[in-house]
């Protein structure tokens, strides 16, 4: 039995990943790329390698790839503050969770969105911490996320259990020595999970797996 669960964020509790991808988009359309659905899977939630190069491809110089950094992330909290962002059965299972395991989340995520897109969904006070991206100096695919997560819980890996949606997520988690569960979001349905330790329909599959552990 697992002692606490590592959760990713964007597109495992709240439904922000389709967000970022809409925004980043939008940026990129301004000087004539057209960013897919795949380019967007291909290059952020499996490479983390980001896009600007394709503006930068197009003529475009470091201060204008610059200005679109920061009206993609302005665009990106506009979005967010349309509406409720929390993904369904995300409240019930977290609360639920809560009562048998220690948990934080871990997220690539820059604070000012984390806590946007988590001002009205209640989760947060289920979580010991959230690890966003300036604490931790390499982002994921680097296994640095993780291991800095369970140095914080004082837990060796092997009591831990990782949920994620993302390739660059699973190998992560994988590479610091964790368990994965993988839920694939429509973002990354397509994605290669090989080395998921379970891969998932949906949240409330997550509660009846451990819930069998523990009955």
């Amino acid at each position: 039995m697992f002692k606490a669960i590592l959760w990713d964020n964007d597109g495992v509790l709240v439904d922000t990943e389709g967000l970022y991808f809409q925004a980043t988009r939008e940026a990129l359309a301004s000087v004539g790329v057209e960013l897919t659905v795949e380019d967007y899977r291909r290059l952020f939630l499996v490479e983390s390698r980001g896009a600007w190069h394709l503006a930068s491809a197009r003529g475009v110089d470091e201060a204008g790839v610059r200005s679109l950094a920061g009206a993609r992330d302005r665009r990106y909290l506009e979005l967010i503050a349309r509406g409720d962002t929390l993904l369904p059965d995300a409240r019930h299972v977290v609360s639920t969770l809560a009562a048998r395991f220690r948990m934080a989340i871990v997220t690539s995520s820059q604070p000012e969105p984390f806590h946007r897109a988590h001002a009205a969904t209640g989760l947060l006070r289920w979580f010991e911490f959230a690890l966003t991206r300036e604490q931790y100096a390499r982002a994921k695919p680097d296994p640095e996320p993780y291991r800095v997560a369970c140095a914080r819980l004082g837990l060796a890996p092997r009591d831990v259990l990782v949920i994620e949606d993302s390739e660059r997520g699973l190998r992560s988690a994988k590479a610091a020595g964790l368990s994965c569960w993988v839920v694939p979001s429509p973002l990354t349905a397509s994605s290669d999970f090989t080395g998921a330790d379970e891969t998932l329909a949906s949240l409330r599959d997550v509660l009846v797996r451990l819930s069998g552990a523990w009955s």
